[in-house]
């Protein structure tokens, strides 16, 4: 599990869900593929997921919506083993992905040419697995690099890893999805889950002791300096925006290498894969901007 999925633990964990009227069941599901399924066969009504999936999915006609956006910038880092230092040492190599057609994959290719290699020619893109399989993988040598995300790259970090690149870049990374027929369905469930996303994000700008409690549990590390870290990046506004919009200028940026091979792709506009009603609703009442009024951040 990645801190990704802090206003979520927030959520839950400072009863914002059950005070907005919410019994909400956190269930991990592993990969991007897994939680679509999920998602679209109704076990989990609304999950957060990577935009990336959302994308594939609904290109392929799949019943999937964006509804608020969680995190609104990447934050992978290309990692290699300690002995690899330089574009042409890992040339020849291999880098551990999620999935191919994944964040990490579409990350994995920007960095990659960020250091003058070319995807799948020069380096072999594997598929491994969540963050931990692909730091564990690392590890035991059987791929020169990863893309992982916080906090595990700052465990690598500490371990001698070598930060070879970082992708930082508007990209609509982790988001709380839904289909659209669920919106029909339950309009006011949906309204509640965003007004506790709003609520949480809030919490976790403004109080960064129960933040990174929560942290600690979902994670488990008990590493100050991690958890320091992970509340850090987490929280910046330019990571999880206070009005909690999906960002359409993520949604380009992952539509973009798609449309060189898909048609579908080609044709899409970001709004395609959001429904702003809710997020918008709130923020035009002036909700919002009341939470954070006089409020430090």
């Amino acid at each position: 599990m990645t801190s990704a999925h802090l206003p979520a633990w927030s959520a839950k964990e400072s009863g914002i869900f059950a005070k907005n009227g919410l019994d909400v069941q956190l269930v991990y599901v592993r990969g991007g593929a897994t939680v679509m399924m999920a998602l679209l066969s109704r076990e989990t009504p609304i999950s957060q997921v990577g935009g990336s999936s959302i994308v594939g999915a609904s290109l392929r006609g799949a019943d999937a919506v964006m509804i608020a956006g969680g995190n609104a910038t990447s934050d992978q880092w290309l990692m290699s083993r300690p002995d690899i230092k330089t574009a042409e040492q890992l040339k020849g190599g291999s880098v551990a992905i999620a999935v191919f057609g994944g964040t990490s994959d579409s990350l994995a290719r920007i960095a990659l040419k960020r250091i003058g290699l070319a995807p799948v020619k020069d380096v072999a893109i594997l598929q491994i697995g969540g963050v931990p399989e692909r730091l564990s993988a690392l590890e035991r040598g059987k791929v020169q690099a990863a893309m992982l995300s916080m906090p595990d790259v700052f465990i690598a970090q500490k371990n001698g890893f070598y930060t070879l690149a970082h992708v930082s870049l508007p990209y609509q990374t982790t988001s709380v999805a839904t289909t659209r027929r669920f919106i029909r369905e339950s309009p006011d469930i949906i309204r509640r889950y965003i007004k506790s996303q709003i609520e949480s994000v809030h919490r976790i700008k403004t109080d960064r002791e129960t933040a990174i409690r929560v942290l600690a549990k979902y994670l488990g590390s008990r590493d100050k300096e991690i958890l320091d870290r992970s509340y850090d990046h987490s929280s910046a506004d330019d990571k999880l925006p206070p009005k909690q919009y999906p960002t359409l200028e993520g949604i380009k940026n992952i539509l973009d290498p798609l449309a060189e091979i898909d048609p579908k792709a080609k044709a899409a506009k970001p709004e395609d894969f959001v429904d702003i009603s809710f997020v918008r609703e709130l923020d035009q009442s002036g909700y919002i901007d009341e939470l954070y009024k006089g409020k430090k951040r």
